[in-house]
């Protein structure tokens, strides 16, 4: 039986198996973690006391900001920016600091710009996503041959997915495990190779009057394969530690 830990996980395998151009099933995830944590934060949990206390102290990344103001829940984005902006007022510790201070300060000041309360939960569930996929791996023999039909994993996905997979499979089955995830992303990336040159070509006088094949968006899916589609300009921690 399905445990319902594993439900998104099969979900983003199944939709990214039966329509290829989703791309990794990890970015798939990541999306749809992000869609969520948006909505919850902008619904009726931005009132509660305990949430509150976290993103007057974190705020958020640019990308998350931006990504709030297109939903245009205006009163909730001020609400939460009103308290926050109290909260920088205090790390601000005054007009004229020194020594010790001056340092502590700064270095309120230099993490607060590197948080992000959307990202921190992100990362969060997103390394128990790896680690279900892992397992999945492990126990579920279809799974296995699901993994196998996934067009490919995002470099960032797959270094994750890998060195979680190193630490904490048996040896034999992360043979099995990094033998059937390489393969996957050589092919891919082999075609992917041929699809840029192939672009890069069609730029050249004299392969005018050739076709484009599948090359004509070979560079965007070379950066989605390369970076991750996890939105315009956000770039999450996917360490799977």
């Amino acid at each position: 039986m399905e445990q319902i830990y594993s439900i998104p996980v099969n979900e983003a395998f199944d939709k990214c198996r039966e329509q290829t151009e989703c791309g990794c099933p990890m970015c798939v995830l990541y999306k749809k973690l992000q869609e969520d944590e948006l909505d919850i934060i902008l619904g009726a949990s931005m009132m509660e006391p305990d949430i509150r206390i976290k993103t007057n102290e974190q705020g958020f990344c640019l990308t998350h900001y931006r990504m709030m103001l297109g939903r245009r829940r205006m009163l909730g984005i001020g609400l939460i920016l009103e308290s926050h902006l109290a909260e920088v007022e205090k790390k601000l510790d005054g007009p004229v600091i020194l020594g010790d201070k001056r340092k502590a300060a700064i270095a309120a000041l230099g993490k607060l710009e590197g948080d992000c309360y959307v990202c921190s939960r992100i990362e969060r569930n997103m390394n128990a996503m790896i680690g279900t996929v892992v397992y999945l791996y492990e126990s579920d023999l279809e799974f296995r041959r699901k993994l196998k039909a996934q067009p490919y994993f995002c470099l960032p996905h797959y270094r994750a997915l890998v060195d979680y997979a190193s630490r904490r499979m048996a040896k034999r089955n992360f043979a099995d495990f990094y033998s059937d995830i390489y393969s996957l992303e050589k092919e891919y990336l082999k075609t992917l190779s041929g699809d840029v040159s192939w672009f890069c070509k069609k730029f050249d006088y004299r392969y005018d009057d050739e076709p484009w094949y599948n090359s004509k968006d070979s560079v965007k899916r070379a950066i989605k394969f390369l970076g991750g589609s996890f939105g315009e300009e956000d770039s999450p921690n996917v360490s799977g530690q």
